[in-house]
């Protein structure tokens, strides 16, 4: 957020916004690019402001800011996938578990995984790798279960190592992990925001 823009909202807060000391003492708004904005009245009848900024990524280069950028658009597209494809798997879980033959809930999975299919292919093929690699470590986050280890439980060995196989093929890797405090913060970080509705 360019710095006029939150000096604008600031003083708007201050001598626009009303404070009603009868109603309540302590009062808090959300603005974009700030985690909390609230404001306190004192016994005296005082307004403090208080403001509690997000961090700010400062990038040197133009490209490390264009592959934030990037990510940022990666998550808000595949980032909903992730969290549907985390419910899905624990009502899959929870059907398995009142099917007591092992014949019946390899056919159910084999059922789900062909109506998947067939859903989930046409999102897929207007996916960029880049975003299917994303996806992946978000599926990762969600379910704390990477895709390979997913297909390996519900499918066979040999599916997951077949599949495994294809997206080596594509330079993908079915077993990457999300690891949220190394290689992935700025990943988790932009989550949080989406998340939080900041993005």
């Amino acid at each position: 957020m360019p710095m006029k823009r939150l000096v604008v909202i600031l003083l708007l807060m201050l001598f626009v916004l009303p404070v009603d000391s009868v109603s309540a003492q302590v009062r808090s708004m959300r603005v974009r690019g700030v985690r909390t904005v609230r404001w306190e009245v004192t016994p005296a009848g005082d307004s403090v402001l208080h403001i509690t900024l997000l961090p700010v990524n400062i990038y040197h280069r133009k490209r490390d800011m264009k592959e934030y950028q990037r990510m940022i658009k990666a998550v808000k597209k595949v980032y909903p996938l992730a969290v549907e494809a985390a419910r899905r798997m624990e009502n899959l879980d929870a059907r398995l578990a009142e099917l007591e033959r092992r014949k019946d809930r390899k056919g159910y999975t084999k059922a789900i995984e062909e109506a998947l299919k067939r859903e989930i292919t046409p999102m897929l093929l207007k996916m960029t790798r880049y975003e299917g690699k994303i996806l992946m470590k978000l599926i990762d986050r969600e379910t704390e279960h990477t895709v390979y280890n997913i297909i390996k439980e519900f499918r066979s060995g040999f599916t997951a190592g077949f599949y495994q196989m294809i997206a080596r093929l594509f330079g993908n890797n079915l077993k990457t992990k999300y690891d949220p405090e190394g290689d992935d913060a700025m990943l988790e970080q932009i989550v949080k925001y989406y998340k939080a509705g900041l993005l």
